[in-house]
């Protein structure tokens, strides 16, 4: 019978890690609404957090109210930003972007769901903007 070894990080380490994270995400949002901007949307909030969790960027462009999840990467990765967004994490946006519409009595309004990906490598930022990247989700 085989045995599972499991070597932890030193804390340090971890902390580390996190902390980059938070970094390169902080740094992807603000490219992101650097880049909506250019493109005409208005930025109507960033980071709007609820009990269900977080949505990155709420904007609008012709009328439309716009849910943005902004993933961003650094370096070599097999898998794409677009990859992290699974239907876990859609059904958590559409919860949040629902409490964001009964807060501001907009659930009259034309709203969808935009994923921005942003690859960094060499100091070259690639972004990737998705409109309509899912519909509306619902689950547990």
């Amino acid at each position: 019978m085989g045995h599972v070894v499991f070597i932890a990080k030193p804390l340090k380490e971890c902390v580390n890690l996190s902390l980059k994270r938070i970094i390169t995400g902080k740094t992807g949002e603000d490219l992101a609404a650097k880049y909506l901007r250019k493109k005409g949307y208005s930025i109507i909030m960033r980071n709007y957090r609820t009990k269900c969790g977080e949505i990155d960027i709420i904007a609008k462009h012709k009328n439309v109210l716009i849910f943005i999840e902004v993933k961003t990467r650094k370096g070599v990765f097999l898998d794409t930003p677009l990859a992290a967004v699974t239907r876990r994490k859609t059904i958590q946006i559409s919860k949040v972007a629902q409490e964001y519409l009964s807060k501001v009595n907009k659930f009259d309004s034309e709203a969808r769901f935009d994923v921005i990906a942003i690859c960094y490598n060499n100091n070259q930022a690639d972004i990737e903007h998705i409109e309509n990247a899912f519909e509306l989700c619902y689950g547990n």
